[in-house]
């Protein structure tokens, strides 16, 4: 496999993390550059190696959940971990999504044990990071809701509806309760899962654009940023998430496309009347057509707004990802039908965002070591179920790298060796 080198200094940005207490009710999580040194080319491969032979050495690429969740649990176990992450932690779907949980929403499919073991997994997450403070985390009622936009919107008088739900709402159905539907703030999860994992476990964090891997003798060596800097390891952990198509090496074996959603998030003026009720709407708007957005209220005061979802080519950088007009005031219309204290003038929009969920051809993540490329794992491909099958994941591809088997979920359904005829891995 070529490399392309440099002699000339390279410029690497470490970030460590930090709570930061001026968030109005959770204890917000950012990321700063805290420091910036500069190196040349041979003195930090020289770093990059200089671990005890005894320690694993462990690179993840991708600082969405699922590899921050993999990064974490590598570390607990004793890995010398480094985070490469091309952008910032959590920027995309794991900053934009809505962060809902649900026990048995995926039972009788293909990710329905690692979603019931990854549901428990952030309960107890929750009680070692503090999750209410934190980043959210509670347990909240569901509800399946129908809403006609020609209706009357006078109150159905049905008292499973919360009371701000006020407008055209009918046919309230409980779908999940609170021991078997949850929430988390996705990006303060994200970050404080990060925060505990630098700190406690020593994960270094790397800002940098994944371009190759070395393998030598059908193992796995080494990885490449742009700008030449070389970090040895002994395995490499890939969770590209949307971008696992922009890898020639992975995308010549099995595609993962991404699915733009759209979401919104409003500022109530009075957050005291939201509930935590998680509203999933059958949305039937004036001329018949029908739509399925979500609403999440959160612990913040704030209330989520998602749904308008489509395949769409992922651009390079996560930056450039921005919500199609259309698609944001459609969910602005959906938001002042729900309820009044979601409407224009009645609540502050916050953000108007888009995301990319990323999806495989058979609806299965991908997680598992490469065939043919010993010490090289991919984690990817969990569509909207992202959030909530993150620690699971993290936690069985930390035992299968470090242990040889996972034993907290049976992986061989989504092994990557089920593409094996499909394409070929070019390395």
């Amino acid at each position: 496999m070529a490399v392309t080198s440099s002699s000339s200094p390279l410029s690497t940005l470490y970030l460590f993390l930090r709570p930061n207490r001026n968030h109005r009710t959770l204890s917000n999580v950012v990321i700063t550059a805290a420091s910036i040194r500069c190196f040349s080319s041979p003195s930090q491969q020289m770093d990059d190696q200089r671990q005890p032979e005894t320690t694993k050495r462990v690179v993840v690429c991708g600082g969405g959940v699922i590899g921050v969740c993999t990064a974490y649990f590598l570390a607990k176990k004793g890995a010398a971990v480094t985070l490469i992450e091309k952008s910032s932690v959590a920027c995309a779907a794991s900053g934009k999504a809505g962060g809902f949980l649900a026990l048995d929403w995926c039972d009788g499919g293909a990710v329905g044990s690692l979603a019931r073991a990854s549901f428990n997994l952030h309960r107890a997450l929750s009680e070692e990071l503090n999750g209410p403070e934190s980043y959210g985390y509670r347990p909240l009622t569901t509800l399946s809701i129908t809403v006609t936009e020609s209706r009357s919107s006078s109150p159905s008088g049905d008292s499973t509806i919360p009371s701000w739900v006020d407008g055209p709402a009918r046919g309230p159905r409980t779908i999940g309760s609170t021991q078997t539907t949850a929430q988390v703030h996705p990006q303060l999860f994200t970050r404080t899962l990060l925060n505990t994992a630098v700190e406690k476990y020593g994960v270094e964090v790397v800002i940098g654009k994944l371009e190759q891997l070395r393998v030598q003798g059908g193992r796995v060596g080494s990885v490449v940023l742009e700008g030449g800097r070389v970090i040895e390891s002994d395995s490499v952990v890939l969770a590209l998430e949307p971008w696992t198509g922009k890898f020639e090496m992975l995308a010549s074996m099995f595609r993962v496309y991404g699915l733009k959603a759209h979401s919104i998030v409003l500022e109530p003026k009075e957050p005291g009347a939201i509930t935590p009720h998680a509203l999933f709407l059958s949305y039937h708007l004036q001329g018949g057509k029908a739509m399925d957005p979500e609403v999440y209220p959160r612990p913040t005061g704030e209330v989520y707004l998602c749904g308008m979802s489509a395949e769409e080519e992922v651009p390079d950088d996560p930056e450039q990802i921005v919500g199609n007009p259309e698609s944001i005031q459609t969910l602005k219309r959906v938001a002042s039908n729900v309820s009044s204290h979601l409407a224009e003038g009645e609540a502050r929009v916050k953000a108007e965002q888009a995301c990319f969920l990323p999806c495989t051809d058979d609806g299965v993540p991908v997680i598992g070591e490469l065939p043919g490329v010993k010490g090289c794992y991919v984690a990817t491909g969990h569509s909207c179920w992202g959030i909530l099958n993150g620690p699971a994941t993290g936690a069985a591809v930390a035992e299968l790298v470090l242990d040889g088997r996972a034993s907290i979920v049976d992986l061989s359904r989504f092994s990557p060796a089920r593409f094996v005829g499909r394409g070929k891995v070019t390395v």
